[in-house]
């Protein structure tokens, strides 16, 4: 992979995510965590190799075809993406709108999900007006709330604190029991001990650590 004409940020990177796994993405800053996710959710297109997600070749999928794969995806995002225009509920319950789910139905999986993860008393704040954790958490709960067949988080709980990041990542778990396929990209080698999920691990652009040696992803 590369942007525009530069250098290749990845390179020589070959792995399996059986449907229904949960992994960890690692290595340090600059290894190519982020980029590879972009990967993965469809925001940018192999440069060359093949990338297969959910059976498509991803270099030979039309366009049109690619809104109704990222609709398969659940995405966090470092920088959060909420639509500050919408309240916390309108934020969250986007993804099932999309999916047409009845009003009734959403609102019943998105007031429990933002119960879960601590913010029932802010179902109608706009996200201008939460702390950095706090916006952590609502873009958790919009990624997770649909039950995507595959999860991509990227430094899901680097604003939140050591107790809350274990109950999100027992979130994760409980998501990826029900059969989504989980990969988390994380600095926290403690959330790594703690789960003990086998981890990818990335180091200037290549994959020197990975369960399965195949080329394909999703």
């Amino acid at each position: 992979m590369r942007y525009g004409g530069g250098p290749e940020v990845l390179r020589d990177i070959s792995f399996a995510l059986e449907p229904g796994s949960f992994h960890f993405l690692t290595g340090p800053s600059g290894a190519g965590k982020s980029s590879l996710l972009r990967l993965l959710y469809l925001a940018h297109r192999p440069s060359r190799g093949l990338i297969t997600l959910f059976d498509h070749d991803i270099a030979t999928t039309e366009r049109g075809e690619l809104p109704a794969l990222r609709r398969r995806i659940g995405v966090v995002f470092q920088d959060f993406r909420l639509l500050d225009h919408l309240t916390a509920f309108e934020n969250v319950a986007l993804p099932l709108r999309i999916a047409r789910l009845p009003e009734t139905e959403i609102a019943e999986h998105v007031v429990e999900l933002l119960e879960w993860v601590g913010l029932a008393d802010a179902l109608e704040v706009g996200p201008v007006t939460l702390s950095g954790g706090e916006k952590q958490r609502l873009a958790i709960a919009r990624a997770v709330v649909a039950r995507p067949e595959l999860l991509l988080a990227d430094e899901p709980t680097g604003n939140l604190d050591p107790e809350l990041s274990l109950r999100l990542f027992h979130l994760f778990e409980e998501l990826n029991k029900s059969g989504t396929t989980v990969l988390i990209a994380t600095h926290s080698n403690d959330l790594v001990s703690e789960f003990k999920h086998p981890a990818l691990f990335l180091e200037e652009g290549r994959l020197i650590a990975a369960p399965m040696n195949t080329p394909r992803a999703g």
